[in-house]
């Protein structure tokens, strides 16, 4: 056991004081930058995350150094992606910004503009979370469609901005058909109604014909007799606005049953 132990204590010292450990300590930049190069390109060839978690901490030591002179945008690349592989998205996002203001006229500029994106694409939570890093991988995506139109990553971009917007889509549908579902039928009905107009291509479109319908059909005929009329000849418009869009539509029977409830309503006035 003593033998064994005494191997083990001797690994962990030439492990401490191995190449990487020495550089770390190094005031010399030599050593930092040869090793920081060589751990990112072998993280990349083998797909290995420890090599390039080294590359990272050892670019952090000496980039500031390295700023406006030659060497300074390759670091910079490197100190970005190493994070983009790792899927750190929130630092990659970050440092492919800072890279792209550095490093405007780079020949890896469409490449960063369409990674920059993508990793604020990866940070982008589910639909019933706080959207902001959506919005913000959206105008990112935007950017880089409008300036590398036929690009290399244009495809999946387009891809990733209607992933995008159909999850935005979904919560602002999400939220007018929680009105619908609460009774709240007034806030049903407007938030409907600007789902509608703000969203013409949405999947969701049919239910949003839908719940507008039945929402004002529900409160037309709880209504007191003297907003019933008015309320009566909405519901006719939003049934008849669902048979139009939608005749062959999974609600086209109770949209024709609306109708026809709302027009023997409408007799009585």
């Amino acid at each position: 056991m003593k033998k064994i132990t005494g191997i083990l204590l001797v690994i962990l010292i030439m492990g401490a004081c191995g190449p990487y450990q020495k550089a770390l300590k190094d005031k010399e930049i030599k050593p930092k930058y040869d090793l920081a190069i060589k751990y990112y390109e072998e993280g990349v060839e083998k797909n290995r995350k420890a090599p390039l978690r080294k590359s990272i901490r050892l670019l952090e030591q000496i980039l500031p150094q390295y700023q406006g002179k030659p060497q300074g945008e390759r670091l910079a690349y490197m100190y970005a992606d190493g994070y983009y592989r790792l899927k750190d998205y929130f630092d990659a996002g970050y440092q492919f910004e800072r890279f792209l203001k550095t490093y405007p006229q780079s020949d890896k500029a469409e490449e960063v503009a369409f990674k920059g994106a993508k990793s604020y694409y990866n940070v982008s939570p589910r639909y019933t979370l706080d959207q902001t890093e959506t919005d913000k991988a959206l105008v990112k995506l935007q950017e880089y469609i409008a300036k590398y139109p036929g690009g290399e990553h244009i495809s999946e971009a387009n891809q990733l901005v209607h992933d995008l917007r159909d999850k935005l889509e979904k919560k602002e549908f999400k939220v007018a058909e929680l009105y619908y579902h609460q009774d709240d039928y007034k806030s049903a009905i407007a938030s409907m109604d600007n789902f509608i107009n703000e969203n013409p291509g949405s999947p969701y479109r049919e239910k949003a014909y839908y719940y507008r319908m039945d929402a004002q059909y529900v409160l037309a005929v709880k209504s007191v007799r003297e907003v019933m009329k008015g309320r009566l000849e909405k519901t006719q418009k939003f049934s008849e606005d669902y048979i139009k869009y939608f005749p062959e539509g999974e609600y086209v029977k109770k949209a024709k049953d609306i109708n026809e409830d709302s027009q023997k309503r409408l007799e009585d006035f």
